[in-house]
């Protein structure tokens, strides 16, 4: 009899911890929950490797429909609609809806027209694009680190683009040539350029490390037509970029703001993330490529004792930084591909990383090639190399500012192997 009232009187020590326990896990589940949080999907792409996360994953919405369209669709049985979660749209707050069809899209306003015979138009056509390009110039959501990331890329390609004009045009039409141009203008943009983009990257990190992994279809379509399609929990939505009342306290578990994950999150989550990695591998880069930018200012330019010193203070970081951007760009294509050998030209995300890959091998042969700057041809090569990245790296940064502000996307497709054909809307 003592020892079982010894054995009791241990309960409510281990009752206590597997209580705390019990909390610290509901904690960490707050700031990321799970993988098995998409185990109920519909369907997803396979990663391109077994190491990472699958970067796409098809849920079946819960729909309610206005007027006769819910016969409609049920008298035609041949469109079925998913929710699409996809890693990079969910560190930018983006959402997506795809629309199947069993057939051609040649009924009722389908076709070249990009309509859903419900009437919803697709968001690649060009009047929603042109919807979308408008916004780029009354919408300035600077809580949004999204936007703030593409601003400050935007920013920062521009100094560059500046700076690859004045070191390239002297050589191209030298009379266009003004005083201190090449010796001061161009070292001084260097340095503001290195710079911005190394602010960029900072945001970039934080972006990946808050992104948001509750439930998040609570939203309606009115940005890509008629809001046809519903889904009844707006208020699950935490992304900073979703409608007023989001802005409000919620009922809904929210996400912490993190500045680093922990190490667990790091160990579990994010070393399997391709767009956590791209933002690592472009801070890092970035930070590398910032100290040729800072030894581009003209005092401390013009004080190289010797080329050895030049060679390793100057254009070593850029190379070491260009490939940085090398490896970004790389993650950032792979991160929306399907598989890793196959393009994805349907996708912003991708083009993006490729912009920012041909100027990223810009960058990084400029460096390369400025180790034999005595050589004229070589040093031509160098500013051309230079003021071509400038220009891609600014291609993809726009494309990225449109990509943040269309946070509602509509795709119309043919139907994939995967989704049955007995399937119905109303399902």
């Amino acid at each position: 009899m003592a020892e079982s009232r010894q054995t009791t009187g241990t309960m409510p020590s281990i009752t206590n911890s597997i209580t705390a326990h019990e909390i610290k896990r509901q904690q960490q589940q707050k700031r990321h929950f799970s993988d098995s949080h998409y185990d109920n999907a519909a369907h997803s792409h396979p990663p391109i490797t077994k190491f990472f996360h699958p970067n796409t994953h098809f849920y079946r919405p819960q729909t309610r429909f206005r007027g006769s369209s819910q016969s409609h669709v049920e008298k035609k049985g041949h469109e079925h609609v998913y929710h699409v979660w996809r890693s990079r749209d969910n560190r930018k707050g983006r959402h997506a809806v795809v629309i199947f069809f069993q057939k051609e899209k040649d009924e009722e306003g389908g076709g070249k027209r990009k309509k859903w015979q419900g009437g919803m138009e697709s968001t690649n056509s060009l009047r929603q694009v042109a919807r979308g390009v408008a916004k780029m110039a009354t919408r300035f959501p600077v809580w949004d680190v999204s936007w703030l990331v593409a601003m400050a890329f935007v920013w920062g390609s521009i100094v560059w683009c500046i700076n690859g004009c004045f070191v390239y045009f002297p050589l191209a039409a030298p009379r266009s040539e003004f005083e201190g141009e090449t010796d001061i203008a161009a070292g001084i943009l260097a340095f503001i350029g290195a710079t911005i983009f190394e602010i960029g990257s900072v945001w970039m990190v934080l972006e990946a490390v808050n992104e948001n992994r509750t439930d998040c279809f609570g939203w309606a379509l009115e940005e890509a037509g008629h809001p046809t399609l519903h889904h009844t929990h707006e208020e699950h939505c935490q992304h900073s970029s979703s409608d007023r009342k989001s802005l409000l306290p919620s009922t809904a578990p929210e996400r912490k703001w993190s500045w680093w994950p922990t190490a667990h999150e790091l160990r579990t989550h994010y070393i399997k993330e391709l767009g956590f990695l791209a933002a690592i591998t472009q801070l890092v880069g970035a930070t590398i490529f910032w100290m040729a930018g800072f030894t581009s200012i003209p005092p401390i330019y013009d004080s190289f004792s010797s080329v050895r010193v030049m060679n390793g203070t100057y254009w070593l970081p850029q190379v070491v930084g260009g490939c940085g951007f090398i490896i970004s760009a790389i993650f950032i294509m792979l991160e929306v591909q399907e598989r890793w050998w196959k393009p994805n030209l349907k996708s912003l995300g991708w083009h993006i990383g490729f912009w920012n890959l041909v100027g990223a091998i810009g960058f990084t042969l400029c460096g390369a090639l400025g180790f034999g700057v005595d050589d004229e041809a070589v040093e031509y090569a160098s500013i051309v190399s230079t003021f071509v990245g400038s220009w891609a790296f600014l291609t993809g940064s726009v494309i990225q500012w449109y990509e943040c502000l269309n946070k509602y996307s509509l795709s119309i497709e043919r139907r994939p192997s995967w989704v049955r054909s007995s399937e119905s809307l109303s399902a």
